[in-house]
Order: structure tokens, then sequence, then C-alpha cells
């Protein structure tokens, strides 16, 4: 099959450092790849891969401080995808709903992959202007807000399992791996570990916009505690190591969060996750297999007193069997196939009488 994939102009494909969807992005890609797709990438020009690669700007926008407005980017980005539509069976969409306005007007099937939440009410507004696309979901919690609209599939996101190695001793530190904002709630990680006397490892992205909330609400946090230390974004190699030797991976958040990918790659060496329960955090950690999922910040730390009882090799497992890019590639070739109008014969091949969406969900599952 011939695919165009659309990722974001952000980060490059793969983030050296930090960056979830153009991750996410890579391992898609790479595996269709290795499947005999005939890939393009649409993405900035420091990208690595082994399709086809067209950038439409020479770097990754975070990293290039020439470029001041990301809109104007990404419509550009955008635009040269649906210029050369009619050389694809299919365009996967990781830019949101940026191609929605090229998508309705293109014959070619367009497959977006919402990677952002869906809750706030603008957002859905803009969601239910468009009916007719094609939208894959990363987690059931995602779509609750709108569950009306034209669902193709849910998709959980995967990760590239040979980046992380199993370590099956438990360290003597916790983490936290993400990104300094107010929704991701790293004051309740700090809160955390001081409350068990346990050293607090933070490995995070500072965007522009949260700097002040950086300055003001975590740094006088990080400072009064010998306990926490804050060292920046990570590349993959100091990410696996830092994640494998923790003792427990602290997953703080505090939004309907559509996937949590650092509790995949924590789980990936082996490592428990403490979680909150919000968005997707309970599709993704299995309590009391994988780690646990609280409701509250007195329950994480309690959590903590029970991580000897996880196995780590369990946590591998966990990974393996669902956030793996196979399961990844399976789901989305039968979306691909089902958008482009091909499953007819597959769907007849079945051995249950499921329909598209739940046999999408099973591959997924």
């Amino acid at each position: 099959m011939r695919i165009a994939m659309v990722a974001p102009l952000v980060e490059p494909v793969p983030p050296p450092l930090y960056g979830g969807t153009e991750r996410v992005v890579s391992v898609l890609t790479e595996e269709l790849v290795r499947r005999g797709h005939d890939v393009t990438l649409f993405a900035s020009g420091d990208s690595q891969t082994t399709a086809h690669l067209q950038a439409t700007c020479p770097r990754s926008l975070r990293l290039d401080p020439a470029i001041r407005d990301y809109v104007a980017s990404t419509l550009v980005h955008v635009g040269e995808v649906y210029r050369q539509a009619d050389a694809f069976d299919v365009i996967h969409n990781h830019v949101d709903y940026m191609a929605f306005p090229f998508a309705r007007l293109c014959t070619v099937p367009t497959v977006t992959t919402t990677h952002g939440r869906l809750d706030l009410a603008e957002v859905r507004r803009l969601f239910a202007f468009f009916p007719e696309q094609h939208l894959v979901s990363i987690s059931h919690a995602q779509r609750e807000p709108v569950p009306q609209l034209n669902w193709a599939g849910n998709v959980y996101n995967a990760i590239n399992l040979s980046t992380y190695t199993l370590q099956p001793e438990r360290g003597d530190y916790l983490v936290y791996l993400g990104r300094i904002c107010p929704e991701k709630r790293p004051d309740r990680a700090i809160e955390v570990a001081l409350s068990v006397g346990m050293r607090l490892v933070i490995a995070a992205k500072i965007d522009p916009l949260d700097q002040e909330y950086y300055e003001h609400a975590i740094a006088p946090m990080i400072e009064q505690s010998e306990l926490v230390e804050f060292i920046g974004e990570v590349d993959d190699q100091e990410k696996n190591d830092l994640l494998g030797k923790a003792y427990a991976s602290l997953h703080s958040i505090d939004f309907p969060e559509p996937f949590g990918l650092t509790m995949a790659e924590a789980m990936a060496t082996g490592t428990p996750v403490i979680a909150m329960r919000r968005g997707s955090t309970p599709e993704v950690v299995e309590h009391g297999v994988t780690g646990y999922v609280c409701d509250s910040i007195a329950e994480m730390i309690v959590a903590v007193d029970a991580i000897p009882r996880i196995d780590r090799r369990a946590c591998r497992a966990h990974v393996e069997g669902r956030f793996s890019p196979a399961a990844m590639v399976d789901g989305y070739e039968f979306v691909y196939r089902q958008v482009v109008g091909s499953d007819d014969t597959l769907l007849e091949a079945l051995p249950f009488g499921i329909d598209k969406l739940t046999y999408v969900e099973a591959l997924a599952d």
C-alpha cells in the first residue's frame, strides 16, 4: 500500500530528546516499511527514516530559532502532502485537525490519529464540524467526550522495544519523566518522594510557555530538598538507563491524558509505574501487576511501599504484548484497508462474528 505519513514538524522523526507523537510516528513508519509498504514520510529535514523522506522544512521547528509561527509552517507542510495526494492510497495524518479542510476536499482517504485531548469545548466543536473524518483514538478514554465521531478504530501507541532493556533488579530512587507543566503535576511527584523519604530524579522538558510555572512552582520545591534532582531532557540511552535503574516511575498527571507513552517506556525496562487515575492510565498500567493506579496522592504514597510485590519481568511482558510495533501496525493496517475499501474479503474470512471496529480494538488489545 502507498502511504503518506504526515508527522508534526515540532520535533524530528524520531526526536533525539523529548517528543511523544514524533516517536510514535517513527515506530509506525519503520514497521510499515519493514512489512513492505511504500511509505513517504512528510517531516522535517533533520528526520531519519528508511521510508521516502519529503522534507517541507529543513529543521524541526523547536530547534529552529528563526521560526516563530508554527501554524504557518504546518499549513505549508499539509498543503504539500495534499498537492501530491494522488500518489498515495491513504494519507495518515498526525497533525490533528490542521489537515481536516484539505482532507474534506480530497478523494484519497485520510486517517487521522487523535494524539491530543478531546474534552475541550472548542475542540469538540471543531471535530463536530468535520464529522466525515476517519479517526483513530489512542485510548478508549480519549474518545469518551466525543463518542459520536467517525471512529475507525482504537490503536494503542507503541514504543521501539529494542531501545529499552529489562533491568530485573529494583533501584533505590523514584523517577519523573516527561514535561514540566501544570497538567502533568510534577509537584505531586515531589510530594510523594518527600513523603516517603526517597530520592526523586526529574528528567523533563520545559517549554517556553511553562518556564514561569517551573520557576515559581517547581524550582523552589527542588531547591528546598536534597532528595530532588532535576536533570532536564535525556536521550534514548540516558532514558533507558534512568528508567531501568529506578525503583518506580511516578505519573502524577491531573488531566485526561490520551496516552502516557512514558509509562510504557518505564515498564519496558521492568520499572513499575505509580500513576493517577486520569485519562488512559488504567488502560496502560495493569493495577497490581505492572504498577498501581491511584485516586489520590495518599494512595500514591502507600503504593511506593507495595512496589516490591510487582514482578519487573511482568512489566516488560505487558509492554511486549500490548504496546509493541507489531501490535500497533496490525491495528493500523486493518484501519487502512477499512477506509480504502478493500477490507471486505478479510472480514468474510474472520472466524468470528464481530464488526470492523471491534476487530480493530481486538487487535490493539
